[in-house]
């Protein structure tokens, strides 16, 4: 192969494959590659152009300056990284989830280069960026203090005022192997790579195994803090050493930082463990971590939440069942559990036997289809279960009611022929649209495809993510894709609610399952008479019961809607001797509403206060002027006082209210 010269006149090329065109050699433009914009337009630099070079050049100095990496294709390239090959050319800034999390981690980088000059015993192991931040976990010998996190913050600062590189450097996995030869966490990430070239980053003195890309200099690195220490095992093992984890978050600008301190602040008030205690709702004990104990006030939410699920589920055609929570070895290796989530799931035996405690309710859904032969006629099937699944967690990432170990699925099964996948899905988006509004939730939605654990042909798995694609698409849905992180049976659709601080929660997910189906031989016999393959849909819509129900006390700040709160009105006496007519105001209300009575020899302030705090929607004061009119004079928790009102009429203004579930 002949290459023709970077310094040869464009002419003479022409001129000489014009003359080799017998002579049996190809002729190739090896110094050039094709670049696609996000506008479709394509335009030919020289290989070795660098990124941030064409984003001068070609796009604007102003997406110059908040560039951090670039995305080619499917992968991530840092700035300053010269160009081998064309590809798609997608820009990251800090407005973009893959930008943040580049920021974030280069962060992470800013911090251990802090600490290992400042403890230089130290021992870092990894540190990635997360949802809401970064950390790094350290091996030391003894634990980070206050003072010490204020010592790293500053020579972190002194880092990101040098402007120091991210510089990139490919190593052999022997090479490395030397390099980090005292660090034994790093020599285990080593050995489990399959590559032989390694890729590392140099930060001043400091040096860390990381695949990139990086931002180009600390110094965009504008705003940060470190939030906080924690105890760690290495890679989540318990039998392992414990580690110590640094939090910290970062911006690009100083005012967004004071703003998520602020959201921070708010958010510790709005803290639902906190608000359970004032409320009396639920409590998290020692003598069972990770399962929580509802009490009265709890399970009233509780309670209203299932009947709320019931009564649409009910309306939109699904069936309810109950399966039980202790099940077979056997049904657990035939669903595939066993192999991909043994390792979460608890076990005991029976009549020397192996069971588990259920991680999920499909497998016990699906001998009850079984149970009996199915017609085209009947699909689809949609049932319904609040089924209690246990899963193992690990002490240290138990959260409240946000990470548990045993926790309720408003799980649905619905068993369908092929040629309705698409409506059924829309109709699963309809259904988790018209919850999500009710408790005044906007929401995201990402699509998961094909993991590399993956049951199934790759041929369904293309029908099923086509599936689901189509009814997206159908409802004119913005998605974001997610490559590779669907379910080990099937792709899925999750649904990301925003709380009333912008917090996002995944919560709904529809997964779209041709796997189990195979399995179990699970069939229905069609409009020929044959027997053909049903399709399974996995949904939920609250995901957890108990975590929706956290989420909720966060979202409302303790301030339920009239139709979820616990004690929904309180009628407050000026004096014992209007005690007869509060009784019969309240046995009116009774028979509508959760109320109270405050009949105690205090003053109506103070009882006015006590009513407020424990968050009670409506605060009715009784006295002289109301029982001859036979009023309430009603107040709400935000003290908006709305004066005298008849009996009757506040009764149907309330139950409007509860109706409407404002």
């Amino acid at each position: 192969m002949f290459v023709i010269k970077r310094y040869c006149a464009f002419s003479k090329i022409k001129n000489y494959i014009k003359s080799s065109k017998n002579t049996g050699y190809l002729i190739t433009k090896m110094d050039k590659i094709e670049i696609e914009f996000p506008d479709k337009s394509k335009k030919s630099y020289k290989k070795g152009i660098t990124p941030i070079e064409i984003i001068k050049k070609d796009i604007g100095t102003g997406l110059a300056h908040a560039a951090l990496a670039i995305k080619l294709d499917d992968e991530f390239l840092d700035l300053t990284r010269p160009l081998e090959r064309g590809g798609k050319f997608r820009v990251l800034t800090f407005n973009d989830d893959e930008g943040k999390e580049i920021f974030r981690h280069s962060s992470s980088h800013i911090l251990a280069s802090a600490v290992l000059s400042l403890f230089p015993d130290a021992l870092p192991t990894i540190g990635p960026a997360v949802e809401d931040g970064f950390y790094y976990d350290f091996d030391v010998k003894k634990s980070f203090s206050p003072k010490d996190l204020v010592k790293i913050e500053q020579k972190m600062h002194d880092i990101i005022k040098k402007n120091e590189r991210f510089k990139r450097i490919e190593l052999s996995k022997e090479k490395a192997l030397n390099m980090f030869k005292k660090n034994p966490y790093k020599i285990e990430l080593i050995k489990e790579f399959r590559d032989e070239k390694i890729t590392a980053y140099k930060l001043g003195s400091f040096m860390d195994l990381c695949r990139g890309p990086h931002v180009p200099s600390t110094g965009k690195i504008k705003a940060f803090k470190l939030t906080k220490v924690a105890g760690a095992y290495w890679r989540g093992r318990a039998e392992e050493k414990q580690l110590q984890r640094i939090y910290g978050i970062s911006f690009p600008e100083k005012r967004e930082l004071k703003k998520h301190m602020d959201l921070l602040k708010e958010a510790e008030k709005r803290d639902h463990r906190k608000l359970s205690k004032e409320l009396d709702l639920f409590s998290l004990h020692d003598e069972g971590p990770g399962f929580p104990f509802y009490h009265p006030k709890g399970m009233i939410i509780i309670n209203l939440l299932k009947d709320f699920w019931r009564q649409e589920h009910n309306k939109a055609g699904y069936k309810e069942i109950q399966t039980p929570i202790l099940l077979n070895k056997r049904l657990w290796e035939q669903s595939g559990h066993w192999d991909h989530y043994k390792e979460n799931m608890y076990f005991t035996k029976i009549d020397d036997q192996d069971y588990a405690i259920k991680p999920m309710n499909c497998p016990g859904g699906i001998l009850i289809y079984k149970e009996r032969v199915h017609s085209y006629r009947e699909l689809p099937l949609r049932v319904g279960e609040m089924g209690l699944v246990h899963r193992h967690e690990l002490s240290g990432v138990l959260a409240g009611l946000f990470r548990l170990r045993c926790f309720t699925q408003d799980d649905a099964h619905i068993f369908m022929r092929p040629d309705q996948i698409k409506d059924e899905i829309i109709g699963v988006i309809n259904l988790v649209d018209k919850f999500y509004k009710i408790f005044g939730f906007e929401y995201h939605v990402e699509l998961s495809t094909r993991p590399e654990d993956a049951m199934g042909s790759l041929e369904q798995w293309n029908i099923a993510e086509k599936g689901l694609e189509n009814a997206l698409k159908a409802k004119k849905m913005k998605y974001k894709l997610n490559v590779g992180e669907g379910a080990f049976y099937g792709p899925k659709i999750d649904f990301h609610i925003k709380d009333c601080l912008g917090r996002t929660w995944q919560c709904a997910t529809i997964q779209l399952d041709f796997a189990m189906p195979d399995k179990f031989d699970l069939f229905y016999i069609g409009e020929d008479g044959q027997k053909h393959k049903p399709v399974m849909i996995h949904r939920v819509i609250y995901g957890s019961l108990e975590r929706f129900f956290g989420i909720l006390i966060e979202h409302y700040a303790g301030k339920f809607p009239l139709w979820l709160s616990p004690v929904q009105v309180r009628i407050l006496t000026v004096a014992d001797r209007f005690n007869e007519y509060a009784e019969k105001v309240k046995n009116k209300f009774e028979e509508h509403l959760r109320v109270e009575l405050d009949s105690r020899s205090e003053s109506v302030s103070y009882k006015v206060r006590e009513a407020q705090l424990a968050k009670i929607n409506y605060i009715l004061v009784v006295g002289e002027k109301e029982q001859k009119g036979n009023t309430v004079n009603v107040r709400t928790r935000d003290n908006k006082v709305l004066g005298p009102i008849k009996v009757g009429d506040f009764l149907k203004k309330a139950l409007k209210e509860i109706e409407e579930k404002k």
